[in-house]
């Protein structure tokens, strides 16, 4: 029987990846990624050649589990995500449990995370914190509503640059303007950067700008928000 390694990459600066994550990489002969072409470019980076590669992306992963289960009961497979650590926010975790419930050996290369760089990043407090995922795109205000109840805690979200101002301003309308808030973006790349405030400042920071690229990451807190 094989072994799944879950293993995590770079979620930009591609000199970000453990000696660990690489060994496995070099040595496993399947690996299963959510686009090939993203994966193709960091193994080409680091030069490693003959890889089998398996499309594992939502809503693929229902066809793809059995034949990874099948490859797993003769050999080991890596599992690797576009960018950090698989499962979070993709259907990693679908394969993980499938595993898990077939007596195979799951072991987790730890590495790069978008979540707890922006967390440590932001400025706001870690000791306590609630990822929430994708900010969903229909009914946000009533989400938004609901999560009211998550006062002592960090709150974190994935978002689209192309949604951040509209999600800003739907998030003005629901806790008001003064709660602490940090936007994330393009964390480890060339133009990273945090931008940290109450939301009204950084929302005016944001809307003064004619477009904004990259990956975003929302951190903030609603301790001072009235039910």
């Amino acid at each position: 029987m094989g072994k799944l390694y879950v293993v995590a990459t770079p979620i930009g600066n591609l000199a970000d990846i453990t000696l660990r994550a690489l060994e496995v990489l070099k040595e496993v002969n399947f690996i299963a990624c959510e686009d090939t072409r993203r994966t193709l470019i960091l193994l080409n980076h680091y030069n490693i050649k003959d890889k089998k590669l398996i499309s594992y992306y939502e809503p693929k992963e229902s066809v793809q589990v059995p034949k990874i289960l099948k490859l797993l009961e003769r050999e080991d497979v890596a599992l690797v995500s576009d960018a950090g650590t698989p499962s979070i926010s993709d259907p990693g975790y679908k394969l993980i449990r499938a595993c898990i419930e077939r007596g195979i050996p799951v072991e987790v290369i730890p590495g790069p995370s978008a979540l707890l760089t922006a967390l440590v990043g932001s400025g706001l407090p870690t000791d306590c914190f609630t990822f929430l995922g994708f900010l969903p795109r229909k009914g946000l205000e009533n989400f938004l509503e609901d999560i009211k109840i998550y006062k002592d805690t960090t709150l974190i979200a994935f978002e689209s640059s192309n949604r951040l101002i509209k999600t800003l301003q739907t998030m003005e309308k629901v806790y008001g303007e003064n709660i602490p808030l940090c936007v994330a973006r393009e964390l480890t790349k060339i133009h990273e950067e945090y931008i940290r405030g109450i939301l009204r400042e950084v929302l005016e920071e944001l809307q003064k700008r004619p477009e904004i690229k990259g990956e975003v990451v929302i951190l903030w807190r609603l301790q001072d928000v009235k039910s």
